[in-house]
């Protein structure tokens, strides 16, 4: 299978480009390499990339809501199904670059679904997040949940994501999945999550910002976990069969919560990762951030139910995991 990849130079578009090329299939990854985090992150990981596939890699340096380029870039190229994964990520900088999200979020997942429909791609996955669901109370959060109301521009881009996701099911009949992705962490993660954060500053001695006080919960999801649930989603496109998918739509176009089914409480990682980084943290207690969440946790039921998906790594396999990463990475 050919697979094209975007933000295929990112966390979680490096690592599924990895385990796909892996089980034999070519992987076309497209990624911008934009500043938000450290370039040079992006271009280790595309590096691996090209180490481990060799000729099942192909990658083009493009921003993807640039529809002329994105159109050109691809003229000579085929490929089975996509997944999106590229987007500018982040709920807090949602807040200081709004236009940056709209171009990116908006108009580039405009643009995908416009290649995969013109293109007759056999499926279409795509990343939104969980925090479409907003201020929601009720726990866990399931995809039937109505998510009318984003506290971040970052989340109210992903459900437009969703709702014009499901326009071109509609229209179309083209094959869609929506990933609501929960928090994910692991090797070759991002330097402005907090498992990164908080190990490089527990190692340099220096104070972790902890929100709400710490009284703050996640359903902390590694990463080997998602992509194992990625890939099942790729493997299955939804049937235009007018049955209902999950998430409620009769087009074939699914919505999935992918995570851990497990709400682990902040204090707790950082006693994990206390242990591992071998030093007390210096803790810096702040007020809830605007925009932030107090607590997240994913039911699972429907893509476990329809794709077989569990995740299989808990906290105490994962952080540590992470921090022998980081440290290889850093040398130290």
């Amino acid at each position: 299978m050919r697979v094209l990849i975007t933000g295929a130079a990112g966390f979680i578009g490096s690592t599924l480009a990895s385990h796909l090329m892996a089980r034999g299939d070519h992987v076309i990854g497209i990624d911008n390499l934009n500043d938000y985090y450290d370039v040079s992150l992006k271009e280790a990981r595309l590096d691996r990339l090209r180490r481990e596939g060799g000729g099942l890699f192909t990658f083009h340096r493009l921003d993807f809501s640039d529809m002329a380029a994105l159109e050109a870039a691809l003229a000579g190229e085929n490929f089975d199904r996509i997944v999106h994964l590229g987007a500018q990520a982040g709920v807090r900088y949602s807040i200081e670059n709004p236009h940056a999200y709209v171009q990116a979020n908006l108009v580039g997942h405009l643009n995908m679904l416009e290649i995969a429909r013109h293109r007759g791609v056999e499926h279409m996955v795509y990343a939104s997040s969980s925090s479409v669901y907003g201020g929601n109370t009720k726990l866990p959060f399931s995809v039937e949940d109505r998510v009318d109301h984003p506290l971040s521009l970052y989340a109210a881009t992903k459900k437009a994501d969703e709702l014009m996701s499901e326009t071109y099911a509609h229209l179309y009949r083209l094959p869609l999945t929506g990933l609501r992705f929960f928090t994910v962490y692991g090797p070759w993660g991002r330097p402005d999550m907090m498992m990164w954060i908080f190990t490089k500053a527990i190692l340099a001695g220096e104070a972790i910002p902890v929100f709400n006080n710490g009284d703050m919960y996640r359903d902390f999801t590694f990463v080997d976990d998602i992509v194992a649930g990625v890939i099942a989603c790729l493997d299955t496109p939804p049937a235009d069969d007018g049955r209902p998918k999950a998430g409620g739509s009769a087009t074939p176009h699914a919505l999935y919560n992918i995570g851990n089914h497990r709400s682990e409480h902040l204090i707790k990682v950082i006693a994990i990762l206390e242990q591992e980084c071998g030093r007390k943290a210096e803790m810096e207690m702040l007020p809830m951030q605007p925009g932030d969440v107090q607590k997240t946790f994913a039911d699972i039921d429907a893509i476990q139910r329809d794709l077989g998906y569990q995740p299989t790594t808990p906290i105490e396999v994962g952080v540590p995991a992470f921090v022998n990463w980081y440290k290889g990475y850093h040398g130290l």
